[in-house]
C-alpha cells in the first residue's frame, strides 16, 4: 500500500512538471491564422466584440474581470458622496468607458462629454527620471473640465486644414492637418511650453502585450539601421511610478508607459481626478482651487487592481476571411512594402503560470513595441523619455477590421485626425516614407487589395 502511495505520488509529480513545461512549437500545418490572441482570442465581429473577457477565465478571475468592467463603467461625482465620489476638481473625463468608448477607440474632441482625446503638455527640459518637465500650474498633462464652482485649466481649440491629394493613378485622398491653441487659461502658462494630443486607444490586448518578453522587443531594434533597411526602431525606458524604478516602456503613443498597473492609475489620476496608492497626489494639488480633503487615496486598491486585471484580460477578435484571395494578395502586398517590418505580425508571450491564457502565446499584434521616426508631418516636437518629438510606438493593428464596427465612426492615429486607414498609411514619413510611397503607386485594385486585408485583422 505504501509503494503504491509512493508510485502514485511519483506520477503525480511528473505530471506537474510536465505540465509546467513550455508548450511545444505548434505545427505550422495546423495552425489557425485567425488566432489573433492565441487562446485570448474570441470569434465575435459585432460593435462588442472589444469587450469579450478571455474565454478561458473561469471562477474567481472571470469574477475579478467583471469586477473590474463594473468600476471600468463607474461614473465619479463630486465628494463627499455616498456612491462613487472623488472626481476631480479638474479632469478630463468623469470614468474610464466615457473615452474608451465600448473599450475601443474615442472620439476626438475636446470639452465634450464624449470626448477621448487629452493633451499633454511640458516645457523644455527633463525631470529628475530623465521625463517630461512638468509646466507650472499645470503639470504634465492638461483638465479642460471642472466640477461645479471651479474652472477648468483651459480650453482646448482644434482646427483642421484639409488638403487634397493625387494617388499615381489620379484617384485623390483627402488629409486633414490639426493646429492645437489653447484659449481661457486659469492661470499665467511659461514660454515655450509644448503640446502633444493624445487619443484614447483600444484595450484589447493589453495583457498580452505586457507579456511579451523585454528581450524580444530589444532584439528587434536597430538604432544604428545596422541592416540599412532604413527602419531605425528603438525601445523607450521610462520611469514606472509603481515599481519606483526605470522599465521598458509598452503602452500609449510614445510608449511611455511601463506596466497596465500604473496606466490604470495614472488614467485615474490625471483623467479622472481620482488618487490611488501608486497616485496618492490630487492632479491639482499646488493650484488655487485644490481641494484639500484630507480622502488620499480615494480610489480603494481592490478596485485598482481589479481594474487592472480587466484591461488584462479583454479579450482579441479572431481574424475574418484569412482564406480569401483577395486578402491574401493584400497580405502580399503589406509585406512586398515592408510594413511587417515595424507591424511585427507574430510575437511570442512569455509563461504565465498564473493566467494561462497570457501563458506562451502565439499572437499577432502587428507591433514591434518600438518607437520610430514617423517624419515632420506626424511630430508633436515634444521628447517623451528617450522617445523624440517626431517618434511614435508601433500601433498594434489587430482588430483593425473592427474599428468602425466598434465605435462608428473610426478614427486613426494618435490624434484621431485620419478617418479612414488609407489616411493613416498616407500621414506615414519618416522610416516609413517608401511604405507610404509604395502604397501611392499601387493600383486601385492592389490598394483595395492592401486595405482589405488590412480590414481582416
Amino acid at each position: 500500500m505504501k509503494k503504491l502511495s509512493v508510485i502514485g505520488a511519483l506520477v503525480l509529480v511528473v505530471l506537474l512538471l510536465a505540465k509546467c513545461q513550455k508548450a511545444a512549437e505548434f505545427p505550422a500545418d495546423k495552425y489557425d491564422e485567425r488566432l489573433s490572441g492565441g487562446d485570448a482570442t474570441v470569434f465575435d465581429a459585432t460593435s462588442g466584440s472589444f469587450s469579450n473577457m478571455f474565454p478561458t477565465l473561469t471562477g474567481y478571475d472571470a469574477a475579478v474581470h467583471g469586477f473590474g468592467d463594473a468600476a471600468f463603467s463607474k461614473i465619479f461625482v463630486t465628494a463627499p458622496a455616498p456612491v462613487n465620489p472623488g472626481l476631480g476638481v479638474i479632469f478630463n473625463n468623469n470614468s474610464c468607458i466615457s473615452c474608451h468608448h465600448n473599450d475601443g477607440i474615442g472620439l476626438p474632441t475636446a470639452g465634450e462629454s464624449r470626448s477621448s482625446l487629452l493633451v499633454r503638455i511640458s516645457i523644455p527640459g527633463t525631470d529628475e527620471h530623465g521625463g517630461p518637465l512638468a509646466a507650472p500650474g499645470y503639470g504634465l498633462q492638461l483638465q479642460d473640465k471642472a466640477v461645479f464652482g471651479k474652472v477648468p485649466e483651459c480650453k482646448i481649440n482644434i482646427a483642421y486644414d484639409d488638403q487634397t491629394y493625387s494617388f499615381a493613378d489620379g484617384e485623390t485622398y483627402a488629409l486633414r492637418a490639426p493646429t492645437y491653441t489653447l484659449s481661457n487659461l486659469y492661470t499665467s502658462l511659461s514660454a515655450g511650453y509644448m503640446l502633444s494630443p493624445r487619443l484614447a486607444p483600444p484595450m484589447i490586448g493589453l495583457g498580452l502585450m505586457e507579456s511579451i518578453p523585454e528581450s524580444t522587443i530589444v532584439a528587434m531594434a536597430d538604432p544604428d539601421d545596422k541592416d540599412g533597411d532604413g527602419i531605425k526602431g528603438h525601445p523607450n525606458y521610462v520611469w514606472d511610478a509603481a515599481t519606483q524604478s526605470r522599465k521598458l516602456g509598452r503602452f500609449g503613443w510614445k510608449a511611455n508607459t511601463a506596466s497596465l498597473l500604473t496606466q490604470v492609475a495614472s488614467a485615474y489620476n490625471q483623467d479622472i481626478g481620482i488618487t490611488n496608492r501608486i497616485f496618492p497626489v490630487e492632479n491639482s494639488f499646488g493650484q488655487s482651487q485644490y481641494d484639500g480633503l484630507n480622502d488620499d487615496p480615494e480610489l480603494a486598491d481592490s478596485t485598482l487592481n481589479a481594474v487592472r486585471f480587466y484591461a488584462a484580460t479583454l479579450a482579441v477578435p479572431a481574424r475574418r476571411d484569412v482564406t480569401d484571395a483577395t486578402v491574401k494578395r493584400g497580405e502580399a502586398l503589406f509585406k512586398q512594402a515592408k510594413c511587417e517590418t515595424c507591424h511585427r505580425q507574430t510575437l511570442r508571450t512569455e509563461v504565465n503560470v498564473a493566467v494561462p491564457s497570457l501563458s506562451n502565446q502565439l499572437i499577432h499584434p502587428y507591433t514591434d513595441m518600438l518607437v520610430h521616426n514617423m517624419g515632420t508631418g506626424l511630430a508633436d516636437n515634444r521628447p517623451d523619455f528617450q522617445a523624440n518629438g517626431q517618434e511614435w510606438r508601433t500601433a498594434p493593428l489587430w482588430g483593425l477590421g473592427l474599428y468602425e464596427k466598434v465605435n462608428n465612426p473610426g478614427f486613426f492615429l494618435h490624434d484621431g485626425r485620419a478617418r479612414t486607414v488609407t489616411e493613416a498609411i498616407m500621414w506615414h514619413g519618416g522610416e516609413a516614407e517608401s511604405s507610404k510611397v509604395f502604397f501611392s503607386k499601387l493600383s486601385k485594385a492592389d490598394r483595395d487589395a492592401m486595405l482589405k486585408f488590412l480590414g481582416s485583422l
